[in-house]
């Protein structure tokens, strides 16, 4: 069976990000995905466990961007609910 290149550790890797600020792994030896840039690493890549560590001290709310926007947008429209309904208005 083949190894998995995503687990050399003896590997050059890239962070990439989306547009949902989530962060992947990739060996830069495999063209960067559509809908993806590189984050961290470039031009030459960095070790594995350089790149694990720099993606887990930025990748601290897992879910989407697009989740996180719509969760925030939700509570300050109940904030802002609750605000006129002490209020009176």
């Amino acid at each position: 069976m083949a190894a998995n290149p995503f687990d050399d550790d003896e590997g050059t890797f890239y962070a990439l990000i989306n547009h949902e600020e989530q962060y992947s792994l990739w060996p830069t030896f495999k063209p960067v995905p559509g809908g993806w840039e590189i984050a961290y690493g470039a031009p030459a890549g960095a070790p594995r466990q350089e790149v694990l560590a720099w993606i887990d001290s930025r990748w601290i709310d897992l879910r989407p961007k697009s989740l996180r926007d719509f969760i925030a947008q939700h509570e300050a429209e109940k904030s802002a609910a609750e605000s006129a309904a002490v209020s009176g208005t």
